[in-house]
Formats: structure tokens, C-alpha cells, sequence
């Protein structure tokens, strides 16, 4: 993890750019309410623009203006209202992992303009309540303070200077455009703002040209959080290249081409981007794709109903015998309406509701999980992959009561598959099991996963969300019928992965191999599942990257 108050230094430096460019949109600062992040935000009143809260629950007209009824209806005559985005600045949403879509949109809207930055509060208790994607992703910089200590939180913001002309050159915008590509940055805007933090961060120590420096930081900070996969090395096992012919008779030229400096300068990036990626970057990337698309994640599948669970906001509905009466609701929607509704006949009536006005209430319920594992228990390394496995699944059932977790675990070897262990909460009986699992033989990956895949969907039946957790080195050399043909045994896997996404269950692919292996990650993309790679890893460091990723 990077150093505490490293990370207080990058969300003070991610204010100063902001400042400097308000065309990065804003920044998404994941912290719980306390003293650092309010000492953060007090930052933000050395800023000249105004700041102004966003609830929630506030309505069109708050947010846009509108029709003032009261003043309306007291005056006789048309009163508009202003609203919070009339007045340009920046906006701050207090616990933004709860926005609506259709809110998140709105902001989302109100960045494009270039009026409005946003200040988006993250509390999320886990990686399935985070801030909406589309809204992410207009934000230039995601800072995270989760466990920063007071005491690193000690520096202040300084002066921000005046904005300065810093010019780009095409060499630069080139190497930030490859810089997005070997992390796996999707977003289309994301190389934009890393190019005009960049800018900014020369415009702070007062460069008209930007340095490798200012690339370097803007990259830690907008395309790192933002990353999909760790740069790979060069292969090192291909052939080397023939040497270059000699020429030493020709005349020399010092002075390197353009693509060959551009191509250096990229290099040189990259592998100062590399020295500075988090040590447990894997990890978090894990996280985070489980948290944008896992419907299994968390404490389990979401589900709304009207009875019992986390309350939601009411919504218009009608009394059928099954929903609730939000009766505070009800009454708050019919007030602005009565004088507009009361006659000369009912002026007897204090209030009168209609049916339109009607608020029922809605909860949030959650199902139990279930975490499948399937562990390849072939080969010479099956003892060292089965004991992880099996420290991992101990460690993972410690946390199970209170996370409500259920743990299953399914055994391939020779020329098939075997559920183990059953879905149980049962740490005793889970090492009973555990310890009399046999090792080696073939490769049946496709009975792996089908038997895996058999067992989520009773899971599912009985309530559970599940979800596969496949831990194999991916070397599939035994067909589903149990004949060895590695042609055969690769397409039969790719077909139980195929029924696996059809199913809809979310997964997870862990190559325990010693090197990273091409047609596991293939496997995984076919499952779309979150692909992990992680050779030699001990119980400890396994169960840490599967709770990151699935919580």
C-alpha cells in the first residue's frame, strides 16, 4: 500500500490541479466521515468559486429551479425559483455511493457544461456501494483515505498559483495515450484528463513544458485507479534479435529520430509508472471490477421489497393489500396542491389526497452468499495449490457468521470432478473434509467447472448468491467424457465457461501457475470473470485478493 501520508499528499496535490483546471471535472475522495476528511474539505473554502452541498434527495427544481408554487400561489402571478446549479462552483455530494442514476446523470450533465465541478464523498462499506460508473468517470482523480492517520493529515494546501499556457507536445500526448493502453484503461476520456492534469501539474511549478515528471503524477493519479491489469513484461522467451548490421563506415548522427525519442520517452514512463503502482495493485483492480458489475458481491444479491430491509425512498404507488403507506410521504407530495384543489363545496376538508399522491415504502434486502470454490488437485504442485486452498477457505469461514458467508468447495483430479464440501457455514467440518482431499493426475478443468457451476445454481435455488471462485494453473488436458485429448479438454472448457456466463454467475479465476497462462485469462474473459494471476501465493495473501475482490 502506498504510504499513508503519501496518499494525504496526492488528495491535497489532486485539490491544487483541480484548482488550475476546473476542466477535470472533480474528484471522487473515498473516506469515512472523521477529522482527516473534514480537514480535507476544509481545503476547499481557500477556493475562490462557491461550494455548495447536494443532497441526495433533492428534487429537479432544487437542483435546476423551477416553479415556486407557495410564491405562486400567493402572489397570483408566475415566481421562478433558482436552483443550485444556476450558480457556477463546486458541488460536494455527501455518501455519493448512493446516487441514483438518474441524479448521477443529471451531475454527470451538469460537468459537461464546464460550469460545476463535483465533489463526490464516497463512504462506501465495501466495493458494491460505489460511486455510478458514468459519473467516475468524468472525474479526473479518485483519491482514497481509508485508514490514513490524523497524524499524516498534518500539511496544509498551500498556495495554488494562477493558471499558465503549458503546450503539449505530440510525443507527450502519444505516451499517455500508451500509458491508458498498458494498464487496460477502457475510458475514452481518461487519457484527456491525465493529459490536462499533466498540464496542470506543469502549470503548478511554473513550467511552460510539460516534463516526464508531470506525466509520471498525472498518471498515478487519474489512470492508476482506473487500471484493468499490471503492464506485462517483455517476453523474454523469444528469440533475440539478430545484431544490427555494421555501419560504422557510414557517417554518424547523434541526433535521434523523432519515433525512436518518442518511443524512449514512452519506455522511460512506463517503467517509472511501474516502480510506482501500489505493491497489492492486483488486488485492487480485482476489487474494483467486482464492485462495478458483481451481482453476487458483497453481503449478496440485492433485492427490493416492501416489508423488512434497508429502507429506500418511497416511490408513487397503490394501496393493493401487499405495499406500505409512507404516510409522511403521502402527506409532503399532497401539501403544495391543496389550495389549487379546495372549492367552494369542500372547504370543510383540512387537506384532501388523491391518488397520485399516494407514497408507498420500499426496502432493500439482501440474500445470503455462497463462494464455490474449484480447486485443481492434479500435477506435481497439487499439494502446494491444495494447502493453499485449503488455508484460504479456513481463514475466509473465520469472517462467515458474521458476513453471513457460505463456503463450498469442489475437487478436480484424473478424469473428473467431486464436491467435497457441501455449502456450510462449518469451520469443523470444513477441515475434516479439507484434510482428506487426495492430490494429483489429470486435468479435467471442464468437469471443474461444470461441477462448480451445478452446485451455484442449487445455491441459487435455495436463495444464496453465488459465486465460483476457479483456482487451477489452467494446463486442461482431460475432455469432459474423461478421454486425454488437450484439444478437446481446452473446447469443453470453453463450453462449461460459456454455460457458466449464460447462468449468470459471477466468477473468479485465479491462476496459481508460475507463470501467467494466456488461455486461463482467455477462460476467464469468456466467463467474464475477474482474471487474478497469482503465482506462489501462500493461504494468507489468497484469502486477502479473494475478499478484495468479492467485498
Amino acid at each position: 500500500m502506498i504510504d499513508p501520508a503519501e496518499r494525504w499528499a496526492h488528495a491535497l496535490l489532486a485539490l491544487k490541479l483541480l484548482a488550475i483546471n476546473p476542466k477535470l471535472g472533480g474528484i471522487a475522495l473515498r473516506a469515512r466521515a472523521g477529522p482527516v476528511r473534514d480537514r480535507w474539505c476544509a481545503s476547499l473554502a481557500r477556493f475562490p468559486q462557491s461550494l455548495r452541498k447536494v443532497p441526495l434527495n433533492i428534487t429537479d427544481d432544487q437542483l435546476f429551479g423551477g416553479l415556486d408554487v407557495t410564491a405562486t400561489l400567493t402572489r397570483g402571478q408566475q415566481v421562478l425559483a433558482r436552483g443550485l446549479a444556476d450558480e457556477a462552483g463546486y458541488l460536494m455530494v455527501p455518501m455519493a455511493e448512493r446516487l441514483e442514476p438518474g441524479l448521477a446523470a443529471r451531475l454527470g450533465a451538469l460537468i459537461d457544461g464546464g460550469r460545476h465541478c463535483l465533489i463526490a464523498l464516497d463512504e462506501g462499506a465495501g466495493n458494491e456501494e460505489r460511486l455510478p460508473d458514468a459519473l467516475a468517470d468524468r472525474l479526473a482523480f479518485h483519491i482514497d483515505l481509508e485508514g490514513v492517520p490524523c497524524a499524516a493529515a498534518q500539511s496544509g494546501l498551500g498556495t495554488v498559483p494562477a493558471p499558465l499556457e503549458v503546450a503539449s507536445r505530440a510525443r507527450d500526448i502519444e505516451a499517455v495515450a500508451e500509458i491508458a493502453e498498458a494498464l487496460g484503461v477502457v475510458s475514452a476520456r481518461a487519457p484527456l484528463l491525465c493529459l490536462w492534469a499533466a498540464q496542470a501539474h506543469a502549470a503548478l511549478h511554473r513550467r511552460r513544458d510539460m516534463a516526464h515528471e508531470d506525466i509520471e503524477v498525472a498518471a498515478l493519479l487519474t489512470l492508476v485507479p482506473r487500471a484493468t491489469r499490471v503492464p506485462e513484461p517483455e517476453n523474454t522467451d523469444e528469440a533475440e534479435a539478430p545484431p544490427p548490421p555494421d555501419h560504422s563506415s557510414e557517417p554518424q548522427n547523434d541526433a535521434p529520430r523523432d519515433g525512436s525519442e518518442a518511443e524512449l520517452h514512452t519506455e522511460i514512463l512506463l517503467e517509472a509508472i511501474k516502480a510506482m503502482l501500489p505493491s497489492d495493485i492486483l488486488a485492487q483492480i480485482a476489487a474494483r471490477r467486482a464492485g462495478r458489475g458483481a451481482k453476487g458481491a458483497g453481503a449478496g444479491v440485492k433485492r427490493t421489497g416492501n416489508r423488512k430491509g434497508r429502507p429506500l425512498p418511497s416511490r408513487p404507488g397503490r394501496l393493493d393489500g401487499r405495499a406500505r403507506l409512507d404516510l409522511v410521504a403521502t402527506l409532503r407530495a399532497a401539501a403544495p396542491l391543496q389550495t389549487l384543489r379546495r372549492s367552494a363545496q369542500k372547504r370543510d376538508r383540512l387537506i384532501e389526497i388523491r391518488a397520485s399522491d399516494i407514497r408507498v415504502k420500499r426496502y432493500e434486502e439482501r440474500s445470503d452468499r455462497l463462494l464455490v470454490f474449484a480447486v485443481d488437485a492434479s500435477g506435481s504442485a497439487a499439494f502446494a495449490r491444495l494447502a493453499e486452498a485449503k488455508g484460504a477457505i479456513e481463514l475466509l469461514l473465520v469472517d462467515a457468521y458474521a458476513a453471513r458467508d457460505h463456503v463450498a468447495l469442489v475437487g478436480f483430479r484424473g478424469v473428473s470432478a467431486e464436491v467435497l464440501l457441501p455449502p456450510t457455514r462449518s469451520l469443523v467440518q470444513t477441515k475434516k473434509r479439507l484434510a482428506a482431499l487426495p492430490g494429483g493426475g489429470g486435468t479435467p478443468l471442464a468437469a471443474g467447472i461444470k461441477a462448480a457451476t451445478e452446485l451455484a445454481l442449487l445455491g441459487q435455488s435455495r436463495g444464496m448468491s453465488a459465486t465460483l471462485i476457479l483456482l487451477t494453473d489452467g494446463r486442461a488436458n482431460v475432455a469432459l467424457d474423461g478421454e486425454a485429448d488437450r484439444q478437446r479438454a481446452g473446447a469443453d472448457a470453453t463450453r462449461m465457461a460459456r454455460a457458466a456466463l449464460v447462468q449468470g454467475l459471477d466468477a473468479l479465476v485465479i491462476d496459481v501457475g508460475k507463470r501467467p497462462e494466456r488461455s486461463l485469462r482467455t477462460l476467464a474473459e469468456t466467463m467474464d470473470a475477474i482474471y487474478l494471476p497469482l503465482p506462489r501465493a501462500d493461504a494468507k495473501r489468497l484469502s486477502n485478493a479473494v475478499s478484495g475482490a468479492l467485498r
